[in-house]
């Protein structure tokens, strides 16, 4: 099983080769919407999970076998199944990387902030996204669902403290889920926090894939266009992501491998799967084999079909071969 996967289409980065530099699924939240489904593994202490010379190792091959079939890839990204700055070698990794000549970004929810050792690690980086989706604690723990050690406000003034010291592209990402964080007294008072943090863009998104969490729908378009408005009328460079990002994931030659690799992280619509299948020369026989070995899950969402990887099973085989 890769470290890398991608080619991705991203809303935000373009062409995105995703590093998953975290097992299934540790995170330090298990949020409502995640669209990996619930978290395995609750975690707040950063430990190493893979080396630094096996991602850089697996990052310049795959950008080799992209190469030979003209893929662009716009940016290396930490977008892995749980949180990235797990990850004590992150910033050493981030470090390497820069030889390949390809911009980093590194999307975080933002929990360890607090750590002057994870703002330092996350510095490193071209691009870095942090997660706010609300600034009501008891909003927090109902949509974020967080490791019972982070403290909340430990971590907005760490997400303070970083952009304050942050030089390159800084993002913020608020996700609104009905019910939760849409009324008009939580988008004023995210979007004033927001402000002050002066992000070179500010994404409102909602759930636009399977969640963890059945009932957990976007708002009315109409919220959304009002929390737009919100933002905007803050002084906040403020974008919309609502849409389907597209079918233009990048493929090897190797079906099953590609499938796999990104399932894990990103699941995808059948139509998707479908174009992907066709790239790289696949049958549809191998991808009934997936769904029925478990490999892959298969689900219903706002009236598509999305294939997932099964990240139980996978865990389950990594920790009985935790040397593979």
């Amino acid at each position: 099983m890769s470290v890398v996967f991608g080619p991705v289409p991203s809303r935000r980065l373009g062409k995105s080769l995703g590093i998953n530099n975290i097992p299934p699924k540790e995170c330090t939240f298990a949020c409502v919407y995640c669209q990996l489904g619930n978290t395995l593994k609750l975690e707040i202490e950063r430990k190493v999970f893979y080396s630094t010379e096996k991602i850089v190792g697996e990052c310049e091959k795959h950008i080799k076998l992209l190469n030979r079939s003209n893929n662009k890839i716009d940016f290396l990204t930490f977008v892995p199944d749980g949180e990235p700055t797990l990850d004590l070698n992150l910033g050493t990794s981030i470090s390497a990387l820069h030889k390949l000549g390809i911009k980093i970004a590194v999307i975080t929810n933002s929990s360890l902030t607090g750590n002057a050792e994870v703002r330092e690690d996350l510095s490193k980086a071209d691009w870095v996204s942090l997660k706010i989706d609300t600034v009501n604690e008891n909003t927090w723990h109902k949509i974020n669902r967080p490791h019972g050690r982070v403290n909340f406000s430990s971590v907005l003034e760490g997400v303070k403290i970083f952009s304050n010291v942050f030089n390159n592209f800084l993002a913020t990402e608020t996700m609104l889920v009905r019910g939760f964080n849409d009324n008009d007294d939580e988008l004023n008072a995210a979007a004033d926090f927001i402000a002050t943090l002066n992000p070179n863009k500010a994404y409102i998104s909602i759930p636009t894939r399977p969640p963890a969490e059945n009932g957990c729908v976007p708002p009315d378009i109409e919220v959304i266009h009002k929390a737009y408005q919100i933002f905007k009328s803050k002084g906040i460079d403020a974008e919309l992501i609502i849409g389907y990002e597209g079918n233009e994931f990048s493929s090897t030659g190797n079906f099953v491998e590609d499938i796999l690799n990104i399932t894990a992280v990103h699941p995808m619509r059948n139509d998707a799967v479908e174009s992907l299948l066709e790239k790289d020369g696949g049958m549809s026989s191998d991808l009934d084999s997936l769904v029925n070995s478990g490999e892959l899950i298969k689900l219903n969402y706002n009236q598509e079909v999305f294939y997932l990887r099964n990240l139980k099973k996978w865990r389950k085989r990594e920790q009985a071969n935790p040397n593979q």
